[in-house]
């Protein structure tokens, strides 16, 4: 299999899992208040969304990715 035919596998898959999922969330760690020693942290949740334009747009390169790999050669 060739290099450009497993981008273009990454691409579909991620381009799926983006319209499966929408986005993703991740916990982040934030110093609140510092008072000397002393320090308040805060977890903040941030979520990053996945435009569906986005999504389509990966799974259509990644298959012609994959298309144009296998009739090139």
């Amino acid at each position: 299999m060739k290099p450009i035919q497993i981008v273009g596998i990454v691409l579909i898959v991620a381009g799926v899992a983006g319209l499966v999922f929408g986005g993703f969330s991740y916990t982040k760690d934030t110093t609140a208040l510092k008072i000397g020693p002393m320090e308040l942290k805060v977890q903040e949740q941030e979520t990053i969304s996945i435009p569906l334009v986005a999504s389509g747009a990966a799974i259509a390169i990644g298959a012609f990715l994959v298309f144009f790999g296998r009739a090139k050669g």
